[in-house]
């Protein structure tokens, strides 16, 4: 390209070198090829100064997507599509034998999303593999029992040194699966952050068709190998009366901790639990809207800090975070697992298993303000229900 803008601009000053001995002096002919040829010599630097610009944003962009498909550590949970692909590609030394899945809700048949096209390679994870379903007081939407968590793990072909990377459509729903992954043990958990859609906007292909999956024989730890992720309805209750640094978090909408509505259909009383604290997140019942980037992608820490610059906690309490049934609560816990945060849990059972005893301490409203009622859930108003 340098080439041919000179050899122009050197024609144009011979042209320009006769045309002068036509009509002037020799001497006015020589000083305009002169001036002609410099101005060539000038062009042709600002092209070759073009030119090297361009290369340079060319060689920027292909650092940062080397970067986004770099060495990530062990505790790294959302990941980008380029990380992912590398993977696949068999770049990333430490995860050739990585599994990978979609989550959903139900069965892989009725899954839309996953019968249409996945990535390549992926499995199924269904999200009643890890919790109760049923809504039943003794499962309360809580995590399943131990021993069925690590079964439906081995099916897959999963033990505790497996590394995974789970993707979906529901934000909450892939953080469930996740959290109650490492809840058991696996010490590599990974998320594609922004899903299917960030997958096929990087331009990357999916196919149909389920892989074969054999099944592992042992998971290699007892589960759960982290059960001071898990807190109990008990311990909850204990440490918001006995412990000045524990902080029971809400990451629900500001209608629910408000106790303008339950958020759900199923609940017909709204409040939160006497003593708790608002950590935002939540538009409604279904989403985390308020830690998300405008892509889709969940927030990093900083991200997060700023949501929670004016809550009444700091990173330094030791935290449990609740919602509804347990999903929303998991996002939060998931971005302060992969920076290293180990004083935290989710609340497991949340405001659906709250409700479930009438002698357990509530609060409607804001607890800083005086129109704030501290009461019990057996006293609270019933019409609350989500329409």
């Amino acid at each position: 390209m340098k080439k041919k803008v000179f050899a122009v601009l050197l024609g144009t000053a011979v042209a320009a070198s006769v045309l002068a001995g036509c009509g002037s002096s020799s001497e006015n002919a020589q000083t305009t090829a002169a001036q002609t040829e410099a101005a060539a010599e000038t062009a042709a630097e600002e092209t070759s100064a073009s030119e090297t610009t361009e290369a340079a944003s060319e060689a920027a962009d292909k650092t940062t997507e080397a970067a986004e498909a770099g060495e990530v550590s062990q505790r790294t949970v959302y990941v980008t599509p380029e990380w992912v692909k590398s993977v696949l590609d068999g770049e990333q030394a430490d995860y050739q034998d990585a599994v990978i899945a979609e989550v959903a809700y139900g069965a892989a048949s009725d899954c839309e999303s996953y019968q249409s096209g996945h990535i390549q390679g992926a499995q199924y994870i269904d999200i009643c593999e890890v919790e109760d379903a049923t809504g039943s007081e003794e499962g309360a939407y809580n995590l399943l029992p131990a021993e069925e968590v690590e079964a439906n793990i081995l099916s897959h072909g999963i033990t505790k040194d497996t590394p995974v990377i789970l993707y979906g459509g529901d934000v909450c729903g892939v953080a469930r699966v996740a959290y109650a992954y490492i809840w058991a043990g696996v010490e590599d958990v990974k998320i594609l952050n922004g899903g299917l859609s960030a997958w096929t906007s990087a331009g990357y292909d999916t196919e149909t068709g389920a892989p074969e999956q054999i099944a592992a024989e042992e998971f290699g730890t007892t589960v759960p190998a982290h059960p001071e992720y898990w807190t109990s309805i008990e311990d909850a209750k204990d440490k918001l009366v006995n412990d000045d640094n524990f902080k029971l978090v809400s990451i629900r909408s500001e209608a629910e901790w408000l106790g303008e509505t339950s958020g759900y259909s199923y609940m017909d009383k709204a409040g939160e639990p006497e003593g708790a604290v608002w950590g935002k997140g939540a538009e409604t019942a279904f989403d985390v809207k308020g830690f998300l980037n405008d892509d889709g992608t969940v927030k990093d820490l900083a991200g997060f800090e700023e949501v929670w610059a004016d809550c009444d906690f700091t990173l330094d309490n030791d935290l449990a975070f609740y919602c509804g049934t347990g999903w929303r609560a998991c996002v939060p816990f998931l971005v302060l697992y992969e920076n290293g945060y180990d004083n935290i849990s989710v609340y497991d059972g949340g405001w659906y298993q709250w409700l479930m005893d009438d002698s357990n301490p509530v609060q409607v409203g804001d607890p800083a303000s005086a129109d704030c009622i501290h009461t019990t859930v057996g006293e609270l108003p019933t019409g609350k229900a989500a329409k």
